[in-house]
């Protein structure tokens, strides 16, 4: 067993691979119904199993700018496109999820404003991303998009699912302006921290980052400082 391995299971026995899209599924199932259309906003080639909600819902479809999404598996149809021009008519979806999407986007109020016109009223908006005021989205800020590559690279992800990064609607109070501007109801916006992925390096940072987690989520008065954004939004029912 190494090192790392040995910290996951004293520090965090609760926490698996990919806690935090595991977090995010089950916020997603706890909104679907078996008559749920659903958009998957930022699908891409499917490489996340967490979201692969087959059989969960009615219909599930995808858009991407990656032309892998044509043949992601876990869609019914998947299609090449910007999220601030969604091909599908208005009022077309139940529920539109997001994640980890939200960080790269240039225009959010565009697409916030998109994803609400194909939302039926009444639907939700759920997106997981980054909070911009975490340490690993400063540090993704100050270095360049190869050395974005070469972590994941090393954490097992392609370079080719690594995008660059944007964070104009990252923070708490970012993420709501955004919302409210683009005509939704603030449902609420969880600031979580879990096991510190991007720190089970080594055993010093892994320790540093266990020290970090404890603090964060000590008191109320930094969560402004947890690496997760998980937001709920609604399209108001009486404006559709």
């Amino acid at each position: 067993m190494s090192i790392t391995n040995f910290l996951d299971r004293k520090l965090y026995p609760n926490h698996t691979k990919n806690w935090d899209d595991r977090l995010f599924r089950e916020r997603i199932l706890a909104r679907l119904k078996p008559n749920s259309v659903v958009l998957d906003l930022g699908a891409g080639a499917g490489i996340v199993a967490e979201m692969d909600f087959r059989g969960q819902a009615a219909r599930i479809c995808g858009v991407d700018l990656d032309p892998r999404v044509v043949d992601n598996p876990m869609l019914d149809e998947g299609k090449v496109a910007d999220g601030g021009s969604i091909p599908y008519p208005d009022a077309s979806f139940d529920l539109v999820f997001s994640d980890n999407v939200v960080e790269h986007l240039d225009m959010p109020e565009q697409v916030f404003a998109e994803v609400r016109r194909v939302l039926k009223p009444g639907g939700l908006f759920l997106f997981k991303t980054p909070n911009r005021t975490h340490y690993m989205p400063l540090i993704a800020r100050m270095t360049p998009h190869k050395f974005h590559q070469f972590i994941n690279r090393k954490r097992g992800r392609q370079e080719t699912d690594t995008f660059p990064t944007r964070y104009r609607a990252n923070t708490l109070g970012d993420a709501r302006n955004v919302a409210r501007a683009a005509g939704f109801d603030v449902i609420g916006i969880e600031r979580i921290e879990g096991r510190p992925e991007y720190m089970r390096i080594t055993p010093p940072t892994y320790l540093a980052g266990f020290i970090y987690e404890r603090l964060v989520n000590s008191t109320s008065l930094l969560a402004p400082f947890r690496i997760l954004l998980v937001a709920e939004l609604a399209k108001p029912a009486a404006n559709g």
